[in-house]
């Protein structure tokens, strides 16, 4: 059996204030042309399709017509279960009259029967393990589960109860294995509590596909893997490649797993270096389109850097100064402002914002750039 795997698309996802539906779309039209293409037997998302519990109008649009396409034109059956950042309710709403059309949509507990499905071997059990909240777990299951482990254990046991021992199985998780490589654009599981688990929980599973961390990697066993997020969404995910999962399941129960990468609109990347070489543009074939994070290098002020280098890499979504904050300290000076001169103010903000006193040198080209500035207001004409 054939299936592939992928999960994290985060739909509605903003991106230091820039919507990426658009990318989205542009990836997921890859995605959708490569189930044309290598006719799996099922499609496995697991969890986090949005990046909301309540997602934008587009978002639910572009989930709609990814899904149709794949269900009506290739006739492809879709598992996909709920991650942390969506509603289970919301997502799993008419499941039962969803099923019978091939999308299984899991998001309650309540949902957690295996979906079967079959080739030349017999079947294929995927059993669908949606996020829970170990309160949730508690209250639902009446069992004991003070943490994430314990209560994925307690689904596992759940599931495994209702299914023969000798079948193929699939895992479909949304966790944090413990050892596993996080990045920021990841919501917490837990405050406070033990978010881990253990990837012994899946060892009655043949394979086992995960979601939740963005990063594509294995999770304690060749076949424990995350698929890793659709998209880069955040700046640390920079070095990360992308994809799914296509994943080959034999009749004795062994696994192939081929990763394919898909093409994004924009690439996600970050510049380091000083501000004159940036300006000499992208090297290495580089495109100037791709999303930005800059963090300029240099120790004097730079005027309008953003807008200068917004003329070259027009998607420039953050730009850092290290050696302007140097000194960490941003309050003000003891002496009444309002007593100061131009040349003791700014001398003071200098100090506080690169740790540094305010040279000879550039207090006498401070001074020069005062006067000149008086100077051309004195001199304008009216």
């Amino acid at each position: 059996m054939r299936f592939i795997h992928t999960s994290d698309w985060h739909l509605g996802r903003i991106f230091h204030g820039t919507h990426l539906t658009h990318d989205q779309s542009h990836v997921l039209e890859q995605f959708v042309e490569l189930v044309k293409e290598a006719k799996p037997d099922a499609v496995v998302i697991a969890g986090d399709i949005y990046d909301r519990a309540v997602p934008p109008t587009e978002a639910v649009e572009l989930l709609d017509d990814v899904l149709s396409k794949i269900l009506l034109d290739y006739k492809t059956p879709i598992i996909m279960i709920a991650g942390n950042h969506d509603s289970p309710e919301r997502l799993g709403f008419g499941n039962k009259l969803l099923a019978k059309q091939g999308l299984h949509v899991i998001g309650s507990l309540q949902q957690l029967d295996a979906v079967v499905l079959h080739d030349k071997s017999g079947p294929v059990h995927f059993v669908p393990l949606t996020y829970a909240e170990p309160a949730l777990v508690r209250d639902r299951m009446r069992i004991e589960a003070s943490d994430h482990d314990q209560a994925l254990q307690a689904m596992v046991s759940h599931t495994l109860a209702k299914i023969s021992g000798d079948t193929r199985k699939v895992a479909i998780a949304h966790a944090f294995i413990a050892g596993g490589s996080e990045s920021e654009s990841e919501r917490p599981l837990s405050v406070g509590g033990s978010c881990m688990v253990n990837s012994s929980i899946f060892k009655p599973f043949n394979y086992t596909a995960l979601g939740h961390l963005h990063n594509s990697q294995q999770a304690g066993g060749a076949n424990i893997r995350y698929s890793g997020s659709l998209l880069k969404y955040s700046f640390a995910e920079s070095n990360q490649r992308k994809g799914i999962n296509v994943v080959e399941l034999n009749e004795l129960g062994e696994v192939n797993i081929d990763m394919i990468s898909l093409s994004p609109k924009r690439d996600v990347r970050c510049l380091d270096g000083y501000f004159k070489d940036l300006l000499q543009g992208p090297q290495s074939g580089a495109s100037m389109d791709d999303y930005i994070m800059v963090t300029l290098r240099d120790t004097e002020p730079v005027l309008d850097a953003r807008g200068q280098l917004e003329a070259i890499y027009p998607n420039i979504l953050h730009i850092e100064r290290p050696n302007l904050n140097a000194g960490g300290n941003l309050q003000g000076p003891s002496a009444d402002h309002r007593r100061l001169t131009e040349k003791e103010l700014f001398a003071a903000f200098f100090g506080q914002m690169t740790g540094q006193e305010l040279s000879k040198e550039q207090e006498e080209h401070f001074i020069t750039v005062v006067d000149e500035l008086y100077r051309a207001q004195r001199e304008v004409k009216v």
